[in-house]
């Protein structure tokens, strides 16, 4: 791996453990075992490496929604899969994130609003009118402000005036709100297809605690 690829990787691991405030350029430094100086060479600044970190996420994301896309059976699962994989992630990050980066680094912020009002707008657009098509989502709805509530309500849990993080876990409010969304837009057979990735999601978490 490039010294340019493994400072990134090092810095996105920092930032999702510890949050993006706290992580000098120093510690980024004595984590990988090279100098300050070394960092310089590829990046002027902190918010360089935030700015390419973000430009990661979102790369991967993208490429993630699409391979979601293709895997799921119909617009239900495709959900379920997306809300397992976001999970996962969530366990792992520091719910500070989202503050420190709008707060501290609004170059950054700016790429990653860009993202979530453009690309996941979309992707969660596309999700609604496949649905409706397979006839698993309710018809009527105006899709454009369903979709943008959609997005609002999936970074809710990050905000602390609403959930504070010593008394909710991001975690369990993202899942929360993702059934109370599907929920909201399923038809009849739409919530046939939540009561059946439910029990399938419950199983597999049973025997993976069983492990």
């Amino acid at each position: 791996m490039e010294v340019k690829d493994r400072i990134l990787e090092k810095a996105a691991d920092l930032f999702m453990k510890y949050g993006i405030r706290s992580i000098t350029m120093d510690e980024i430094a004595s984590q990988l075992g090279i100098s300050k100086k070394t960092i310089y060479q590829f990046f002027t600044d902190k918010d360089e490496i935030v700015e390419g970190v973000i430009d990661q996420e979102i790369h991967r994301n993208q490429e993630e929604c699409k391979r979601f896309k293709g895997k799921a059976e119909n617009a239900v699962h495709e959900v379920f899969i997306a809300l397992d994989e976001m999970e996962d992630m969530l366990k792992a990050m520091n719910p500070l994130i989202m503050y420190d980066l709008e707060k501290y680094h609004p170059k950054a912020y700016k790429k990653f609003k860009h993202h979530k009002y453009q690309f996941m707008y979309a992707v969660i657009r596309e999700n609604l009118e496949r649905g409706i098509k397979e006839e698993n989502y309710r018809e009527g709805m105006d899709v454009d402000i369903v979709s943008k509530q959609r997005i609002e309500s999936a970074f809710m849990g990050f905000n602390q005036d609403i959930f504070p993080h010593n008394r909710y876990r991001v975690p369990e409010v993202s899942y929360e709100l993702a059934m109370l969304y599907l929920h909201s837009v399923a038809s009849p057979s739409g919530k046939k297809l939540i009561d059946k990735y439910l029990t399938e999601r419950k199983n597999t978490l049973s025997h993976v605690q069983k492990l």
